[in-house]
Parts: C-alpha cells; structure tokens; sequence
C-alpha cells in the first residue's frame, strides 16, 4: 500500500509486515475473516481476501466478524477514493455488523478521517513504536522504513485482549470514552479563545484551594519543627 498523500499511479504496495500480521491474529484468537484491501504478495491470509483493482474491497459489504485493513494510504485518482473512505468502512462495519476491526494506518492527528472515524468511534489505539516501520514492499524486506509514524486502531469490545498484545509493539490507550464527549466542539466552533478563558477562570478557581494546603502544610512543618514544603 503507498505511503503519504500522493496520488497513487506507478506504484509499489506496502504489506503488512509478520510481526503485526502474527499480532493482529492473536487478538483475533487466530482467525482474520476478512481483509478487504489484500493483494498478490499479501501474507495475512484472510478467510475471505478483496484485491486491487480486481476486486474493490470498498463496493463489498463488511459483515464479518474479524476484520483486518492495511489499506491504501494515498488518493487513488482512478476511483476517486482516498484513506478516508476505508476508515469509514471501518467504523461503519463495527458499528452496524459489530465486526471486531483492526487497521494499520498513519498516524495523522489532525485529519478529517481521524477526528470522524477514529476519534470518539475506535476504541483503542496503539502508537508503534517503530521508528521507521518496515512494511513488506510487493513481499520484499527491502530494509526501508515507512516515511512516517504509523498506529494499530481498534474498533472492538476485548480492550484487554488488544491491549495484552499490542503493549509489546508500542503505547496503547483506551479511548472509548471520547464516544461520550463533544470532542473538540470549541474548536469546531470557533470558540477556542473563550476556551483557554475557562481554563484560566477555573484554575484561578482552585486558587484559594492550594492556598489551604500551602498554609496547611506550613502550620504541620512549624508543629513538626520542619521547614515546610513551599508550593
């Protein structure tokens, strides 16, 4: 699959490498369903596996219970799809088939398909600590690693299982509870300076608090004949 943003045309595909394939499947308990963006030197070995330009895995319907995507990650100019449309698939297959889905994708904070796929809709995240992560490049270890950060996202209930083997390959978080918040509403709406307003307003709130515990602490340390702690 290709890496960045360019147009994907004359292209190498970046497979998944066996390490992550090995873990995807230990979270799955052995057993990917399907893999909806596979290809000629794949090694995931789905039970049911979709291939450009053959077969466009994003005209299928993902009912199946173990899913796993590396998908491409730049514009196919062709058909007018991008990393976005695979991220939806995603989150639409876990939220309509409650299909356990893992996908290998950049990491890229700040776009659209983070912040509508992944944010308040996946349930974990594992941030690779590759630093240059080795993709399998049309099946080859070529020794060249991906020009960017990449992350495991996880839309699935067994966030103990995905945590127990993804701890080992980087920093895993829980974050199902975005799904209960407006995230990022101030920004959404232009409100961030009333924003960093309020932060200041309730910090100013908890002054008379720390007061408390400065004197607080200073009346034990003059009790105890101690020098108290100045915060």
């Amino acid at each position: 699959m290709t890496a960045g943003r360019q147009v994907i045309s004359k292209k190498k595909d970046w497979y998944t490498p066996h390490k992550y394939v090995t873990a995807v499947k230990a979270v799955f308990d052995g057993h990917i369903a399907l893999d909806p963006c596979s290809g000629l030197f794949s090694i995931v070995q789905a039970e049911v596996e979709y291939s450009l330009p053959e077969h466009d895995g994003l005209a299928e319907i993902w009912n199946f219970p173990t899913i796993y995507v590396n998908p491409p990650y730049g514009n196919d100019a062709e058909r007018g799809t991008r990393i976005a449309d695979w991220l939806r698939k995603c989150e639409e297959a876990h939220r309509v088939y409650d299909s356990e889905v893992i996908a290998l994708v950049p990491v890229a904070t700040n776009t659209r398909h983070w912040k509508e796929y992944i944010f308040g809709h996946a349930h974990a995240i594992c941030f690779l600590y590759d630093t240059r992560l080795r993709f399998l490049v049309d099946g080859q270890d070529e020794g060249k690693g991906a020009p960017m950060s990449c992350a495991m996202i996880y839309w699935g209930h067994r966030y103990d299982r995905f945590f127990e083997v993804f701890i080992q390959y980087g920093a895993v978080l829980n974050i199902e509870s975005l799904g209960k918040h407006a995230i990022g509403h101030a920004i959404k709406n232009g409100n961030s300076k009333s924003t960093r307003g309020t932060a200041r307003t309730i910090t100013k709130g908890h002054l008379p608090a720390a007061q408390a515990f400065k004197n607080a602490s200073k009346a034990e340390g003059a009790k105890s004949g101690q020098m108290a702690l100045d915060v």
